[in-house]
């Protein structure tokens, strides 16, 4: 049976400096010319993806991407958007108007880039390296979004990140989801989106089952997926709690864990 691997990027695809190594491309560039799949699931947007899905030539062997924490599935192979969920329109300004009470940054994306408030902090600038895009900045985003939001971002040092999700939480998740990424980053989504959740709607769509996925990820928002998925796989780098609920734990992101996990358990089979 071919399979379906899904592999988070920020400290599981990619080493330290958001590279793929070349013993890890060539090792997922064998499995698709053998047939399986690849589809990379990320807290990005989809323009953050859209680098490595061309490095990984997924346009050519019809893989597929989960941008915005899985808000948004794309078919590579068509550039069709197969599946989408938004923000409620309302709900956008009620975030950043937060995020300016509780004095830290809050982000979101347009075909651009990104749009985001007047806080500016080194978060800021991680979320626009990863992506490779530019912010831009305004006393009030919101008022320059032409477009649905698939997901907002907040950013906050480490130590009271997670009072800060708790806030968030308690206030919108009756709405939608609240959740961490990395140690900094506050995830907003739509209400039942995350990873796995996508992952069902993709298994859903290609008529195949979760005992065909194997699903690798390092940060909480990997755990649903890992979860989900017939073997859920934690990097060696991984956060205690991702490790906690996976399967088996490979070699870290340094190491060519996603390589290790393709020769063990597609290329092997």
């Amino acid at each position: 049976m071919k399979k379906i691997l899904v592999l988070d990027l920020d400290g599981t695809l990619t080493n330290h400096k958001k590279e793929i190594t070349p013993k890890t491309k060539a090792a997922i560039m064998e499995m698709q010319k053998q047939g399986h799949t690849v589809v990379l699931a990320s807290g990005r947007p989809t323009r953050g993806v859209d680098p490595i899905r061309k490095e990984l030539e997924l346009d050519r062997y019809d893989g597929y991407t989960l941008a915005f924490n899985g808000a948004r599935i794309t078919r590579c192979s068509t550039n069709e958007v197969i599946y989408q969920q938004t923000l409620p329109e309302e709900i956008v300004p009620e975030l950043f108007a937060m995020a300016k009470q509780e004095g830290i940054g809050m982000m979101t994306y347009d075909e651009q880039g990104i749009i985001a408030n007047r806080h500016e902090d080194e978060f800021m600038d991680i979320e626009a390296m990863i992506n490779q895009v530019q912010i831009r900045h305004f006393d009030d985003p919101t008022a320059h979004l032409t477009q649905p939001v698939n997901k907002c971002l907040g950013t906050a040092p480490v130590d009271i990140a997670p009072t800060i999700e708790k806030k968030f939480y308690d206030r919108f998740s009756d709405r939608i989801n609240v959740s961490r990424s990395e140690a900094f980053f506050i995830e907003l989504v739509p209400k039942g989106v995350d990873k796995a959740a996508s992952l069902a709607k993709l298994c859903e769509i290609l008529g195949r089952s979760r005992d065909d996925m194997i699903a690798c990820g390092d940060g909480f928002n990997d755990i649903s997926m890992i979860e989900f998925a017939g073997l859920g796989v934690a990097m060696e780098n991984a956060q205690e709690p991702v490790k906690k609920v996976a399967d088996y734990i490979t070699r870290s992101n340094e190491e060519d864990g996603v390589a290790h996990v393709i020769h063990k358990y597609i290329l092997a089979s």
